[in-house]
């Protein structure tokens, strides 16, 4: 099981300098503490104009940022919206070798198509048009990174002949991801060889459904890329503390605050009816809590079903079940709105790593670097060469 950190860069209103700021800082000092603590990745999204739920713009300078303070942790683009009129395919090719580069060969580049019409409608995209788009991102990308020349003429981009430059670092390329948060696109990512990252809650019981069917697909892919990512990560939040009550009472509002924040987003969506896009209906009743199972850890200490909430035995037994249905990497979201103040986030991460981490480690493998899914070149160092 893999552990990282997620981030939207959520800022609470009233928007200053000042809070900007603050939200940035604290975010890469979390950073470089779960660098030190063992985490294995850190993602951040790519999102535009979503007031309070998510700030992170540009996302490619503060994974540069972190890759510039932290020496073992892999860093998470996750994801590059693949619409040309927010990303040229060249500039996230250009954009990605380089961070590869600078961070050591540490890049996993996560790939998504955009959800809201918020973001969309900001750009002029026709929503009916970006998952043709995202499909020919993916099948480009690897090829830029490859080939010294390169050429395309498609629905998304048309380009001469010409060798883009530089090239990664990781041979032959970053692992690719998918972006996951309706039911259907794991399918997408399988078909294609790419990894799963879920980015929005699932039951333990529609993961599994998901996770067998992304596994049997993948095994018959026709791969876009160099490198088959068969990998299943899954988003979720963060507070451990020594006592459950108290977990409960920091962690859920948090969870809480962030959920309502999504759900004034997700809704934007329904302003512009497209067959793009699931359209919701009534799905605010699927949206509320449902009742956990008697035997879930969660239910006598009022706790939500699989969230990484409460004190460290729930959490390694949560993080178990989410272990066996074939979810390989968790990555946690460890504040919402600046609610939980910065010294308890980093306190929280500290027990997690002491207390939780080391039950799902070989023992051998505690302080060994993480390896690349694919090869990085020795002259890198084994560290991966940052500094």
């Amino acid at each position: 099981m893999k552990f990282g950190i997620f981030f939207e860069l959520s800022t609470p209103r009233p928007f200053s300098r000042e809070a900007e700021w603050s939200v940035y800082h604290n975010a890469l000092e979390q950073c470089r503490l779960a660098d030190e603590l063992g985490f294995d990745h850190v993602w951040a999204v790519e999102h535009h104009f979503l007031e309070e739920y998510s700030h992170c713009s540009a996302p490619e300078v503060f994974l540069t940022a972190v890759a510039a303070q932290t020496r073992r942790i892999r860093v998470g683009h996750g994801a590059v919206v693949c619409v040309p009129e927010m990303n040229h395919p060249v500039r996230v090719a250009e954009r990605a070798a380089a961070l590869d580069i600078l961070s050591g060969g540490r890049l996993e580049l996560g790939t998504a198509r955009s959800s809201t019409w918020t973001e969309l409608g900001g750009f002029e995209v026709n929503p009916d048009d970006t998952k043709i788009t995202w499909d020919e991102f993916v099948r480009a990308l690897p090829r830029m990174w490859t080939e010294t020349e390169f050429e395309w003429h498609g629905k998304a981009f048309s380009m001469p002949s010409r060798n883009v430059l530089p090239k990664p670092l990781q041979d032959p390329h970053p692992p690719l991801w998918v972006t996951v948060t309706s039911p259907g696109t794991e399918l997408d990512a399988a078909d294609r060889g790419l990894g799963c990252l879920g980015v929005s809650a699932a039951g333990y019981e529609e993961q599994e459904r998901r996770t067998r069917e992304y596994h049997r697909r993948i095994a018959n892919c026709s791969p876009v890329g160099g490198v088959v990512n068969d990998q299943v990560h899954t988003m979720n939040f963060l507070y451990c503390h020594e006592d459950y009550r108290v977990a409960r009472d920091v962690g859920v509002p948090m969870v809480n605050a962030f959920n309502v924040a999504n759900a004034h987003l997700y809704w934007t969506r329904e302003a512009y009816p497209t067959r793009a896009y699931q359209a919701l209906g009534n799905a605010g009743a699927a949206m509320r809590p449902r009742k956990a199972p008697a035997d879930d850890p969660s239910v006598a200490k009022g706790l939500p079903e699989g969230v990484g909430v409460g004190d460290p035995e729930h959490l390694v037994r949560t993080i178990k079940r989410w272990e066996s249905i074939g979810v390989t990497g968790i990555n946690f979201l460890l504040n919402a709105m600046e609610m939980v103040p910065q010294q308890q986030v980093l306190d929280s991460l500290r027990l997690f790593a002491r207390e939780v981490m080391p039950r799902f480690r070989d023992p051998a493998e505690a302080h060994r670097p993480v390896s690349a899914p694919t090869r990085v070149p020795d002259f890198a160092g084994a560290n991966g060469g940052a500094t």
